[in-house]
């Protein structure tokens, strides 16, 4: 009996399952990144708009005082 087609099959199957395990590692990683990616977005979004509002406050002051002179 030959296992040579048997033992060739069984290598390539445990290659696919190597290779499955790294590709969903990969993924994981992958998934932390854009979680902390989406965060930031979020913060950085978020300060912008702070600085957004601060800068319309400031003008708004500049013309009160502009007006007021």
């Amino acid at each position: 009996m030959n296992n040579k087609p048997l033992k060739s099959i069984e290598t390539k199957i445990d290659d696919l399952i190597r290779l499955c395990d790294q590709l969903n590692d990969e993924n994981r990683l992958l998934k932390n990144k854009e979680d902390g990616w989406l965060n930031e977005r979020s913060s950085l979004i978020e300060k912008n708009e702070q600085a957004k509002l601060k800068v319309e406050a400031m003008i708004s002051r500049l013309k009160a005082l502009e007006q007021s002179s």
